[in-house]
């Protein structure tokens, strides 16, 4: 079971951090994603984060200000938002595989219930 927390309400330009807190499993040996869901939209990639040496791959759309990292002892993958635009406002998952995966979210075996960030000007 995943539970990403730590959305809210920021300004333009602002940051908040998100975390990835997984019960049940473990982030390992696992892929941790990262998505989002605008109003409208459809859902989309994000990021995602392994800690096998295979590095973390962002989406164009937030690469150099959003930053993946995650917390071995804790179980806990989090999602840095800095120079936050106001289309970064969407519910944002976090989402595990077993597997190694980029960007399709049919991949990824478990999620989390999803955290509103708002960002305002």
């Amino acid at each position: 079971q995943l539970q990403a927390s730590g959305g809210g309400l920021a300004q333009a330009g602002g940051s908040l951090r998100l975390s990835c807190a997984a019960s049940g499993l473990t982030f390992s040996d696992n892929t941790v994603g990262w998505f989002r869901q605008a109003p409208g939209k459809e859902r989309e990639f994000v990021g995602r984060f392994r800690r096998d040496g295979r590095g973390t791959r962002y989406a164009d759309s937030v690469r150099g200000r959003f930053t993946i990292s995650g917390d071995n002892a804790e179980n806990m993958v989090y999602l840095q938002m800095n120079g936050l635009k106001l289309e970064d406002t969407a519910i944002y998952y976090c989402a595990t595989s077993i597997r190694f995966v980029n960007d399709d979210a049919s991949q990824y075996d478990y999620w989390g219930q999803g955290t509103q960030v708002t960002v305002s000007s």
